[in-house]
């Protein structure tokens, strides 16, 4: 039996509006790696090998920029060690390839539907072991959220689950729901950009042996491939994935938990597979149907109801 241990107050002021802002960004650019990695793995490129990649070239890029810009945020006290290995297997690695494990093996509908359970996990986590009340109206924001996020993934269009995505899609929630619980209690005594350069080395170390980088097609990298309008090269669109879908988002992220608690802020992300739709919609020709667009909008009102009634809640 495990306790959690209680969440440090922010040596910086908590502004709420601002870690609002700043989760909303960062579910907005989380929302592009499907679109940006999709052209990857249509062109022959594994699931697992674009997740190397992106992972991989993030965690070079952040240690590289952090050692030479802010290499004070790098040092790392005994007793932190733990708290980062299970961010970077939870949050960063087990997230991504749980997901990408479900996508293979049930509809992707209700795979991302399984990884965006994460919000109730958070919910009974404050409720049961922090023991945190919450008002009844987070209950049911939470509630219309996942009622919104069920017609978003179209749901209804695979009802036969395979074992082990399901088992898979229900990792990924719980791996998600820690990258918002020890993102929380780390980033309150942690720089954010040393938390989340750490995590993405432990990260690429995992994902390295998983999918080695020698077995990506290099080769690919170069074929120009259909991206709405636009007829870019592969490695054009994975840079974006590194960048924008991952340095730039997971560093939003954890910002925005020296601001919000952690089960605001996995409700507002919830935002992630609704612009992820619009995006394939966009600019990969995937049709939006229009139970999709109702379900954006309740999935949104949810998450108002959450972020408006939560004041309070830590």
């Amino acid at each position: 039996m495990t306790t959690e241990l209680p969440v440090v107050t922010p040596p910086r002021a908590a502004h709420r509006g601002r870690g609002v802002a700043f989760v909303l960004l960062a579910a907005l650019f989380f929302s592009t790696s499907g679109t940006l990695g999709k052209p990857a793995m249509a062109a022959g490129m594994t699931p697992e090998q674009v997740a190397t990649f992106r992972i991989g070239f993030a965690g070079l890029l952040l240690l590289a920029g952090t050692a030479a810009l802010a290499p004070h945020t790098l040092k790392v006290r005994r007793g932190e060690w733990p708290m980062l290995l299970a961010y970077g297997l939870l949050g960063v690695t087990g997230t991504q390839l749980a997901y990408f494990i479900a996508a293979d093996r049930v509809p992707v509908g209700i795979a991302i539907l399984l990884e965006f359970l994460s919000p109730v996990l958070i919910a009974l986590w404050v409720r049961v072991v922090r023991r945190t009340h919450l008002p009844r109206a987070m209950w049911a924001g939470i509630a219309l959220a996942i009622v919104g996020l069920a017609l978003v993934g179209q749901v209804w269009q695979g009802l036969t689950l395979d074992a082990i995505g399901l088992l898979a899609g229900l990792g990924a929630a719980v791996c998600s729901a820690g990258y918002f619980l020890i993102g929380e209690r780390a980033v309150a005594d942690r720089d954010p950009l040393g938390l989340v350069t750490w995590g993405m080395v432990v990260g690429a170390v995992v994902v390295s042996v998983v999918s080695p980088p020698w077995t990506i097609p290099w080769s690919l990298l170069d074929h120009a491939v259909e991206f709405g309008p636009w007829t870019p090269p592969i490695w054009l669109l994975l840079t974006l994935l590194v960048l924008l879908s991952t340095v730039l988002s997971y560093l939003l992220g954890i910002t925005a938990l020296r601001h919000l608690p952690a089960s605001v802020a996995s409700v507002l992300g919830l935002l992630e597979p609704v612009t992820a739709t619009a995006f394939a919609w966009a600019l990969l020709g995937e049709a939006l149907a229009w139970p999709q667009a109702l379900g954006a909008a309740i999935l949104l009102g949810g998450a108002y109801v959450v972020q408006r009634f939560s004041k309070g809640v830590t």
